[in-house]
């Protein structure tokens, strides 16, 4: 050792020498969990043995009527082919309404091994007269009910009744779920049961307009016909999701899947077992995005929450408070970030529960109280199509943001099918090149409010583009009621 380094020094260079090894290893050791978690776990296989004997292929069939055969061409009465193509087709066609069975498969899954309950799509079991299902070790169990179905969210509830308890599988949270996260689906495609495929969360909140509560996981595992109805694991082997739909040209997986997020499949399984339908909440209001024009008239910083356009009469929103031109923000302590988060909200809210509702109104903030009732589902009424009737004088009219303009007369309350409870300025001509024509205000429309203000002239809608302008606005906000009665708000610019 050399005599101008001393032993305590030594020590000290030789500790610094092991840190920086340690920090070195550590280092290298978070690399490779960063290059294992862009390839994905290094196996699955403990995870995939023991949840894939929960799930189920579901097999259906049901008795359709329809045409045998193949049907019998037209031929000209008399020609030479007439009685050659009645002596080759006799007994092969033109057999109307015959009977035939027809089958299809898709997946499900377990909640409840002991009551024997499989959840799956509301799709995958539509019209079936007879329902099966065949487990991974062979069994085969046929529905003996079916306790509940929603449209709206696709979802199915089935019970068998087994001679043992059944593996079952446990939902999850999805609003812990986050894109990147690792999932893996468990399902029937093409037929093939037991098929095991990996992927990743690739979005969350996807809404691809197949019912008013979408609110999907999209993911890049592969996901096929035959899959719907399937679960959606996490890496604990927790479902988070339902799988329901993807997009392809052909039919085949192209990495976009989409599944119902657990928490809203669970609350919709709870009251299917329960009560055998869904027991959803009720607002009584019909709402509207908050577009950019919309927001700038209303004198926003930015596009957020859901914006009222009408109130249903003796409905929960109209006895807590709620009036046509609000922005809710805030629904039981939750953001409105967009308008289709609201009806998403309502729907889950519990019957009779009191729910606080903050809302923006003439540019302020209001606080409301709103008691949630029960949405009654039924068919709408189709829209009563406009009466024909005899040429009259026109009203005086004048010409607004490309709109011809015209003062109710029972004339025009009666060519539109205009209720007498309707009250406003009736549009009577569109410029096909106009702002109006392009926010498609029709000819019939009922311009109820102008810039928040009721209106019963055109010269009423003029005076207020004046302020809108004077104001430094570059739009004017209309509540246009049409011959169906929605309302809704539409922001038309001016010059």
């Amino acid at each position: 050792m050399p005599q101008n380094i001393r032993p305590h020094r030594l020590l000290n260079l030789c500790s610094q020498a092991a840190a920086v090894t340690v920090l070195a290893v550590l280092a290298a050791v978070q690399l490779q969990t960063a290059a294992l978690a862009q390839q994905g776990p290094e196996t699955v296989a403990p995870l995939a043995e023991r949840l894939i004997d929960a799930v189920v292929n579901i097999s259906t069939s049901q008795v359709a009527k329809g045409p045998k055969g193949i049907p019998l061409p037209n031929v000209p009465k008399g020609s030479p082919f007439e009685e050659f193509f009645e002596d080759f087709f006799k007994d092969r066609g033109g057999a109307p309404n015959v009977q035939r069975n027809v089958s299809s498969l898709g997946s499900g899954f377990v909640i409840d091994g002991k009551e024997g309950l499989v959840v799956t799509n509301n799709h995958v079991i539509a019209d079936a007269d007879e329902i099966v299902v065949n487990f991974n070790d062979g069994t085969k169990l046929k529905v003996v009910k079916v306790l509940g179905k929603d449209p709206k969210t696709d979802l199915a509830l089935l019970k068998v009744e087994p001679d043992k308890p059944l593996p079952d599988v446990k939902f999850g949270a999805s609003e812990k779920i986050k894109v990147g996260d690792w999932v893996m689906a468990i399902g029937n495609p093409f037929g093939l049961g037991g098929s095991v495929s990996v992927g990743i969360i690739s979005a969350k909140q996807r809404d691809i307009n197949s019912g008013p509560y979408d609110d999907f996981l999209q993911t890049d595992a592969a996901i096929n016909k035959g899959n719907s109805g399937g679960p959606l694991f996490n890496m604990d082997g927790e479902v988070i999701g339902v799988n329901t739909a993807i997009i392809s040209p052909t039919g085949g997986s192209i990495g976009i899947g989409f599944s119902i997020p657990s928490d809203i499949a669970t609350n919709v399984i709870d009251q299917l077992r329960q009560f055998g339908q869904t027991r959803r909440g009720w607002l009584g209001v019909k709402i509207q995005t908050v577009t950019g024009d919309i927001a700038e008239t209303l004198g926003l910083d930015k596009q957020k929450g859901a914006l009222v356009a009408a109130v249903t009469a003796d409905s929960p929103a109209a006895t807590g408070g709620l009036l046509p031109g609000d922005i809710i923000l805030k629904f039981d302590g939750r953001d409105v970030r967009t308008m289709r988060s609201l009806p998403r909200f309502v729907a889950q809210t519990p019957i009779g529960k009191s729910v606080d509702v903050e809302v923006i109104r003439s540019g302020g903030n209001a606080d409301l109280k709103i008691t949630i009732g029960r949405l009654e589902e039924g068919a709408k009424k189709k829209p009563p199509k406009p009466a024909k009737v005899k040429p009259e004088p026109a009203p005086e009219e004048r010409e607004l943001i490309g709109l011809k303009l015209s003062m109710m007369t029972p004339a025009l309350r009666k060519k539109y099918r205009i209720s007498k409870s309707v009250k406003g300025v009736v549009v009577t001509q569109v410029d096909p090149a106009g702002p109006a024509a392009r926010k498609n205000i029709k000819v019939g429309d009922v311009i109820v409010e102008a810039a928040q203000a009721e209106v019963a002239t055109p010269d009423d809608v003029s005076d207020s583009i004046d302020k809108m302008r004077s104001a430094g606005r570059r739009a004017i906000l209309l509540r246009v009621e049409d011959a169906r009665g929605d309302l809704r708000f539409v922001a038309i610019p001016f010059k």
